[in-house]
């Protein structure tokens, strides 16, 4: 290899690293926003003079919107290009923010989240998309999917602790405006930094499906959703699941017919990658409730502050980012997959299971503090595994589809699972309530008798999780043993004198 051409790798090396902090922040910024503006919701409320029918919308927007249009977003990217699709995603997020930092009236503010989900669905599947096409050589892939997954994982959480930090200490606004800088910056740094990925050519639209496809999501999340307030047995519940039944089997029967589809059925015929795409949505049912029921636990029940509740929520953070950087990084180019993966879901149900101990007088050190770090670390072990199960090989055609199916499946999973854990946790408290006299210490028993039984809830869909993982995930994405160099001949030894 000659000095150029050694000089030209390592600028390229050095330019993919500098890209993927580029993607890492994008990620970051959609899965804060994700969160953020929980903590701030009351503030928010107060200064836009919406109703409490109509509060849930500043969350359940963004979540309909993003989760509603991932398919179509991938593919799109996929028509124009993915860096391309990139910068004016990050460009579209950033002015929906300003928007709604800025919103005069519970309308715009909606709105805006709204339009934050839709430029979200193009930005994620591309962000995936580089990331699968940039890393291929499996310790420097490894690596890169766990800084991505650590990044995604962690997301959710630093968002509550941003929005309590910054609703507490700034203005619930800037739950919104703290986009804009960032945003600037990824879009410059994604121009300059990211790879000019062509195109693919021949690409078509299909629109039936992407009707199809977001009104079923959007039915199914939104129906969900719903659940919490109405309860499963009302009208509106059911008429959304029947009708989010009724869309996504249309959906899929159409995808067999079309020429284009919008998720080709041999994208989820590959055992493997369906067993990650699986895993993924059910980890995120039992796990990502957990944190609403945590932060309803540390502000109402145990009284903490906005700044003091998101700090107190950090550890898990902690323990997604260490396990998924030191251990997970480390070992999944060495060992099997499903043996990071089935342990990681055992070790977060246990710490679900321990939370299921939890009582009004309960302090923190014992109850929430080791769920967080065995849920953060159990999190840890199977996120980035799966993400790399999902999109390892995949067709270049194939490629933004798939980036998009993974964040489908983690929102949509996510969006299912808090909507399931509250209202198994509003059920048990309002039952446990009928039998006990009135009174606040009554209220709060009943109150977090329904938390702990939600989280047991959600411990069992990680042990049902574990089996499927242990069940479909058999590929072995280890690094291959360098081949040994053949052992020289042995010399024949000849007598003197012959």
């Amino acid at each position: 290899m000659t000095q150029a051409t050694a000089a030209s790798t390592t600028r390229q090396a050095r330019f993919r690293w500098w890209g993927l902090a580029v993607i890492g922040i994008a990620q970051l910024m959609v899965m804060l926003d994700t969160t953020i503006v929980n903590i701030a919701l009351p503030w928010a409320q107060r200064a836009t003079g919406m109703s409490d029918a109509d509060r849930q919308w500043v969350i359940t927007a963004y979540t309909l919107a993003f989760g509603g249009l991932l398919l179509l977003g991938g593919r799109i990217g996929d028509l124009i290009g993915r860096k391309r699709a990139f910068v004016i995603a990050v460009a579209g997020f950033t002015a929906a923010s300003a928007a709604g930092g800025a919103a005069p009236t519970a309308a715009i503010l909606v709105g805006s989240r709204a339009a934050q989900g839709l430029f979200a669905a193009l930005l994620i599947p591309a962000t995936l998309a580089m990331l699968t096409t940039t890393f291929t050589e499996p310790r420097e892939r490894a690596k890169a999917f766990g800084v991505f997954s650590s990044v995604a994982a962690a997301g959710g959480a630093l968002g509550l602790l941003c929005g309590g930090v910054i609703t507490q200490y700034l203005n619930w606004r800037w739950c919104l405006y703290v986009n804009v800088p960032i945003g600037v910056l990824v879009a410059v740094g994604a121009w300059l930094l990211l790879p000019g990925l062509p195109a693919q050519r021949g690409v078509r639209i299909d629109v039936p499906g992407a009707v199809l496809s977001s009104g079923g999501m959007v039915a199914l999340v939104y129906g969900f959703s719903e659940a919490a307030d109405q309860g499963w047995g009302s009208g509106r519940v059911v008429g959304l699941l029947v009708a989010a039944l009724v869309l996504l089997t249309a959906f899929v029967a159409l995808q067999a017919k079309v020429r284009d589809p919008l998720l080709p059925l041999r994208v989820l015929a590959e055992r493997n990658r369906a067993g990650g795409f699986l895993t993924i949505a059910l980890a995120m049912v039992g796990m990502f409730g957990l944190f609403l029921i945590m932060t309803y636990q540390l502000q109402v029940v145990m009284h903490y502050s906005p700044a003091r509740a998101g700090l107190a929520l950090l550890p898990a953070t902690l323990a997604t980012v260490l396990t998924t950087t030191q251990v997970t990084a480390r070992l999944m180019p060495r060992v099997p997959v499903r043996l990071l993966v089935a342990p990681g879901l055992l070790l977060a149900a246990a710490g679900l299971f321990n939370l299921g101990r939890l009582t009004p007088e309960s302090p923190y050190a014992s109850t929430l503090l080791p769920t967080q770090i065995l849920l953060g670390a159990g999190l840890g072990l199977v996120m980035t595994p799966c993400v790399n199960i999902a999109t390892n090989k995949v067709p270049p055609a194939d490629v933004g589809v798939v980036s998009a199916f993974v964040s489908t499946s983690q929102q949509i999973g996510g969006s299912i699972g808090t909507a399931l854990l509250n209202t198994i946790a509003t059920s048990v408290t309002a039952t446990a309530l009928a039998s006990r006299a009135p009174g606040a210490a009554a209220t709060a028993e009943a109150t977090v008798h329904g938390y702990a039984v939600a989280s047991l809830w959600a411990g069992g869909i990680l042990l049902v999780t574990a089996v499927v993982a242990a069940v479909l995930i058999k590929v072995d994405l280890r690094t291959p043993a360098p081949a040994k160099a053949p052992a020289a001949p042995a010399k024949e030894e000849v007598a003197p004198g012959t």
